[in-house]
């Protein structure tokens, strides 16, 4: 059997982004995505690292189509042997879905920005109903009452938009919060499950994005 191939942190989130695309969607993200995703300033910059992996042997791209890209054997293998920063399941050797932990946001950047990355854990994926796409370092108690405490790592779906009653992680302006989302006619309000925390109300025309879906919770056990 041919050995893993060594990828470097970038090449390893890709394609992690591309398993859990492909987990959530049944397809592969396009060039276009993963840029916007990872923050490239464009497509080409995704194709070149795509090119970069198809060389170790990690994926296989398939010409004429968007989403022509094929994991390989040595994918999941890669995943499975990178043991730095790595979170173990109780059952080691069932790590498969490889989560990008983010720290802190800079303001104005993509939240999967390599800057804002504190480390990588490797969790069993079939652990969650929907496939994240990254884990988010909780700060603050305004959710509580949902059962999401500060410093609890939120799994986060990438999305941008949302149902009325779904907890969202949203970019205000230069912040990035977790709450609940609702929709009225003329307003977005973002709930707390604190009351001692106050609805945030945003008006038409105020920066504001829906960065991603909640879709779990780790703390010290697995919460879902």
């Amino acid at each position: 059997m041919n050995e893993a191939p060594k990828l470097t942190d970038r090449q390893q989130q890709i394609l992690s982004l591309i398993q859990s695309t492909i987990e959530r969607k049944g397809s592969p993200p396009t060039r276009a995505e993963i840029a916007n995703a990872l923050g490239f300033k464009s497509a080409n910059a995704a194709e070149e690292h795509l090119k970069a992996l198809a060389r170790k042997g990690a994926i296989e791209l398939v010409s004429g189509t968007s989403r022509g890209i094929r994991l390989k054997e040595a994918a999941l293998r890669s995943i499975n042997q990178i043991r730095s920063k790595q979170f173990h399941l109780p059952l080691d050797g069932l790590a498969q879905l490889a989560l990008p932990l983010i720290g802190r946001v800079a303001a104005g950047s993509p939240i999967l920005a390599q800057e804002h990355v504190d480390q990588t854990f490797y969790v069993e994926n079939s652990l969650f109903q929907h496939a994240p796409d990254y884990l988010l370092k909780v700060r603050g108690m305004s959710m509580r009452d949902a059962g999401i405490m500060d410093g609890d790592l939120l799994a986060v779906q990438i999305s941008k938009e949302a149902k009325n009653g779904q907890i969202v992680v949203a970019r205000l302006g230069e912040e990035v919060t977790v709450k609940r989302f609702r929709r009225t006619p003329n307003s977005i309000e973002l709930l707390p499950e604190n009351p001692d925390f106050q609805t945030i109300v945003v008006q038409p025309g105020e920066p504001f994005e829906i960065e991603g879906l909640a879709v779990g919770l780790i703390r010290n056990t697995m919460l879902f």
